[in-house]
């Protein structure tokens, strides 16, 4: 591929690649796939996180965050370790942030703190943003409607959403709509979704081990997979592989603010 390809999401820091993930690394090189973006977890996965950045510093990039459904009781512990993190080291994004009312809807209160204190956050440090909006993006736009101006940059993670709340992110001015094996699934509709928006708004990702794209659904998502994200993509845009690379790989290295 004479254009690389930039994972945007990728959780390969976990235990379900502990027996090959060099391996992976190498693979995703070789294929062109130049840069892997790393949202955290909570507490329990920043030494992960911390550790295969310094491993692979021109490969593997870290972001830091509270993700959603780690928002428990001791939450306000939980973001005082998030902040120290981001006080003592440099991270490309806060992320991964959100809401998610899909796994637990009791914690939407406690969500919502979270998500707007890293936000706030985000816009101090002026660092983008990586938002988790599993069946929540009313939830998520009432935030993001009162906090976004000029200093508010970011990626709608695993966007499945519709033309509307497409329009609605891109509305923002400074957000993209991150791609990833979902729109490989034959009912998912986001194919067609994607027809009514700009190539000029995507980045790509894979969420791995996650939402492994066709023809590997079913099985461990790794970031060798995101040829087929892009490969889809092609085919909705009716352009070439190379296009789709040019064109994501730009907007990722835009939104997080890193050199060609």
């Amino acid at each position: 591929m004479s254009y690389p390809l930039i994972d945007t999401h990728t959780h390969i820091y976990l235990d379900d690649f502990n027996d090959d993930r060099s391996v992976i690394i190498n693979n995703c090189k070789k294929n062109g796939i130049n840069k892997l973006f790393l949202p955290n977890i909570d507490s329990k996965t920043i030494e992960s996180v911390n550790r295969l950045s310094a491993e692979y510093p021109e490969t593997c990039y870290p972001m830091m965050g509270l993700h959603p459904c780690s928002v428990k009781k001791n939450y306000q512990s939980e973001l005082a370790i998030i902040e120290n993190q981001l006080n003592i080291k440099q991270y490309i994004a806060i992320g991964e942030i959100g809401i998610d009312l899909y796994w637990d809807q009791s914690t939407l209160e406690e969500q919502k703190i979270a998500f707007k204190t890293q936000v706030k956050w985000a816009k101090e440090k002026k660092l983008p943003i990586v938002i988790h909006t599993r069946e929540s993006f009313d939830e998520i736009f009432s935030i993001i409607d009162t906090l976004n101006d000029d200093n508010l940059t970011g990626v709608f993670h695993c966007f499945t959403g519709n033309k509307e709340q497409a329009e609605h992110i891109i509305n923002y001015g400074g957000f993209k709509l991150g791609i990833g094996g979902v729109v490989t699934f034959k009912n998912a509709g986001l194919d067609i979704t994607l027809k009514e928006v700009d190539i000029d708004h995507l980045v790509l990702e894979t969420d791995s081990p996650y939402l492994t794209p066709v023809p590997f659904r079913g099985k461990r998502n790794e970031s060798t997979y995101l040829t087929y994200v892009a490969e889809k993509l092609s085919s909705i845009y009716e352009c070439s592989i190379g296009d789709i690379a040019k064109k994501t790989t730009t907007n990722a290295l835009e939104i997080f603010k890193l050199e060609k």
